[in-house]
């Protein structure tokens, strides 16, 4: 329940927070805000809270609360909305808890999470179990998967399903353009928003813009839809199904794009409200694999199951690695130049930009490929302020929950980053990882619905798992 300490400034007996534990009322004082709107973080401020919610920001006041945080030196931004999670309980058919997924999102200074594609029945327990307290969870909003439904009628019902089983939207990956005009008709209908992941299909960008997708997850079907023709240059011998193949020749794509041709695009996404999720991190790997394979948390963090998930393995999606070379990393990274330009205009035209991880996957450990895409973001030439916005309320746009998430504001949901430093200056503060390793954090609370986490707790605990995994295996 925390410790008790003589606050000298106001004469009163108040506690520190107590991890996991909500108090009444929580106040952050004398801090410097990040408001996550975009504009210049301002301080010293006090943030009170009550009942999960902002009740006050403003110049430091001699207000008490329950529970106190000194702010002094301190950075506090609205907590990260991670828009491609996924809650993963097992990796190539191997059970992993899903709680090392959930700690890891907490400590990382994630406290809203879109499940993109995670079976509908576990999704919703576990959503369940975090909102009544039994775990500790980011809020979750669950898209299922569509699925490669046979005809449109049965895609109706599909989406039918899914709206009555309580999801709060739904997940498309490339598909039969019949087929995708019947379900996101029926989703419209329902009020349901859709992410879609193009992939290499019948469906393209053109046909998420038309159906208004809510947005477009990585870039397949972007860079598609400007290349002169409509067909990348694929060699004779190319297979969509073999991995190899699909992420080899995927990084030789944005060079056919036509920019004029993906700036009309780009416009007509703006104005049918369509959104993009980059997930920038999930392919970085393919321009550089020594640094995806030795990332230094996956000495303590990296679950075994994880670990043996993304050993090259062709039956695993996304584990290609087979005779990786150096002209495929040179292709990658001319590919990574020309869709980071593209990302930038995209959102200097008007464009939504939020952030996702889709981690899980090539390497990349769930929440700290949220972080490490705060930082590809400002390689693509980003201002940090602007990449907050993206990580923070752009997302709450995308989801419909600008009005409750997403910023340091009165009457918002206190979901809260402290920080120790100016993450606009690092924003590998935000990785928990040195917590355990004698060096002082950088995030020292993750705020969820006004219950405060200790990063270095969770990690804790996620090392604690982990062991305990390695000695099993």
């Amino acid at each position: 329940m925390g410790f008790l300490f003589l606050l000298a400034c106001c004469g009163v007996l108040t506690a520190q927070p107590g991890h996991g534990v909500r108090p009444e009322r929580l106040v952050i004082r004398g801090a410097t805000v990040v408001e996550g709107n975009g504009t210049p973080a301002a301080g010293p401020l006090d943030i009170a809270v009550e009942n999960g919610v902002i009740v006050t920001v403003g110049r430091v006041a001699k207000q008490a609360g329950d529970v106190e945080i000194d702010g002094k030196g301190k950075y506090v931004l609205p907590g990260l909305i991670n828009m491609h999670g996924h809650l993963h309980n097992e990796r190539g058919g191997v059970p992993m808890d899903y709680n090392y997924v959930l700690k890891l999102w907490l400590a990382c200074g994630i406290t809203t999470v879109r499940d993109v594609g995670s079976p509908l029945t576990q999704a919703l327990t576990v959503r369940a179990k975090g909102e009544t307290g039994e775990i500790a969870a980011p809020r979750l909003f669950i898209y299922p998967m569509l699925g490669r439904v046979r005809d449109p009628g049965a895609a109706r019902r599909r989406v039918q399903e899914i709206k009555k089983a309580g999801a709060d939207g739904l997940k498309i990956v490339g598909t039969w353009r019949d087929t995708m005009d019947a379900a996101l008709a029926e989703a419209h209908l329902l009020g349901l928003p859709v992410a879609h992941h193009i992939g290499v299909e019948e469906t393209r960008a053109e046909d998420a813009i038309r159906n208004r997708v809510a947005s477009i997850e990585h870039w397949y079907g972007i860079p598609d839809a400007a290349i002169p023709g409509g067909v990348q240059t694929f060699p004779s011998t190319y297979n969509y199904l073999n991995e190899a193949d699909r992420f080899r020749y995927a990084g030789r794509l944005w060079r056919e794009a036509d920019w004029d041709r993906l700036m009309k695009l780009f416009d007509s996404m703006i104005a049918n409200n369509v959104a993009w999720d980059p997930t920038l991190e999930i392919y970085e790997a393919s321009r550089d694999l020594q640094r995806a394979q030795t990332q230094p948390w996956f000495r303590d963090y990296l679950h075994p199951v994880l670990e043996d998930f993304f050993r090259p393995n062709l039956e695993n999606h996304g584990s290609y690695f087979l005779n990786w070379s150096t002209t495929d990393e040179a292709f990658w990274k001319e590919n990574f130049q020309i869709w980071m330009r593209a990302v930038r205009e995209f959102a200097r035209r008007g464009g939504l930009v939020s952030i996702g991880e889709d981690a899980g996957y090539i390497y990349q450990m769930y929440g700290f490929g949220m972080i490490r895409n705060l930082e590809l973001h400002q390689e693509a030439g980003f201002h940090p302020l602007q990449i907050v916005q993206q990580a923070t309320l752009n997302g709450a746009r995308v989801l419909g929950q600008e009005g409750k998430l997403g910023r340091v504001r009165a009457g918002w949901a206190a979901d809260l980053l402290v920080v120790d430093g100016n993450p606009l200056e690092d924003f590998k503060l935000l990785y928990p990882a040195a917590a355990n390793a004698g060096v002082k954090p950088g995030l020292v609370w993750t705020i969820k619905g006004g219950i405060p986490y200790s990063p270095p707790q969770l990690m804790r605990e996620v090392k604690a798992m982990v062991e305990k995994a390695r000695l099993v295996k």
